[in-house]
């Protein structure tokens, strides 16, 4: 299946919310390069949650992940 594909099969309006809040979080502080566990602590949500938005956002190309795996604004 094509990533696209299975991004579009996760969206639900929920999805579609919290990953404007996350982008909102990122456009705000740009510096902000955050691990998954901080992510889920700082937007209050549960690991697999935080994880299946941080990961559409990496496909989308608005996040990017570091050496270490964090998550940082795609440059």
């Amino acid at each position: 299946m094509a990533p696209s594909t299975s991004i579009r099969s996760r969206i639900t309006p929920e999805h579609a919310v919290l990953a404007e809040r996350v982008r909102a979080e990122y456009r705000e502080m740009p510096g902000l390069c955050l691990s998954l566990a901080q992510a889920a602590r700082l937007l209050g949500l549960e690991r697999h949650v935080c994880f299946g938005i941080l990961a559409d956002l990496l496909d989308e190309g608005f996040l990017r992940q570091t050496a270490r795996g964090d998550y940082a604004l795609a440059d």
